[in-house]
């Protein structure tokens, strides 16, 4: 589990990579724990999500990418002015933009995530 999210601190993760990452951890998390006997019925059957979730003491993946990339964005928010981290996070972009709806950036999903968070 931790040589997944090495370098989050620095992704942009759209919501279609955030059920890709929980589909991902389910998986790993199935693998590990294997199958569970159903007492009622003496059968074998897969463990439901919210029972990964229980037997499992690990952080969701998706928390744990948000909470570096939180901390990743204080650390930068310190550093000085003519470092490339911090220049590249206050920066202004210049050319022209395409026409479409802008992408969000790596600064955009920060602020989503403080309004979240609180």
């Amino acid at each position: 589990m931790p040589a997944v999210p090495y370098g989050c601190e620095t992704w942009s993760v759209t919501l279609r990579e955030d059920r890709r990452l929980t589909v991902f951890e389910n998986r790993v998390f199935r693998r590990l724990l294997g199958l569970k006997r159903d007492e009622v019925t003496e059968k074998w059957r897969r463990l439901h999500n919210e029972e990964l979730y229980q037997l499992s003491c690990s952080p969701n993946i998706i928390r744990v990418i948000r909470s570096r990339s939180m901390r990743w964005a204080g650390h930068v928010a310190h550093m000085g002015d003519k470092r490339g981290a911090y220049s590249a996070l206050v920066g202004r972009p210049e050319g022209k933009r395409s026409l479409s709806r802008p992408r969000l950036r790596w600064k955009n999903n920060r602020k989503i995530d403080l309004q979240e968070e609180g």
